[in-house]
């Protein structure tokens, strides 16, 4: 069974509000990380997660990345 698919959107504000980083900058670096995954992938279910905690510890790791 498939997991669902999260909220883009909810998603991009929340990391952009945890890490105090532009929304554009956040949403752009979770389409790049995204669709690496996605290009090696075999197992789909997941990926959209592992995206969305590699961008929050990208942006915790290196905060003047955002701005």
């Amino acid at each position: 069974m498939s997991q669902p698919q999260p909220n883009v959107d909810e998603l991009v504000r929340s990391i952009a509000e945890e890490t105090d980083t532009p929304a554009e900058t956040v949403s752009r670096l979770y389409a790049d990380t995204l669709a690496n995954y996605r290009q090696d992938a075999r197992v789909f279910d997941y990926v959209p997660l592992f995206a969305a905690k590699k961008v929050r510890a990208q942006l915790r790791h290196n905060p003047d990345r955002g701005h």
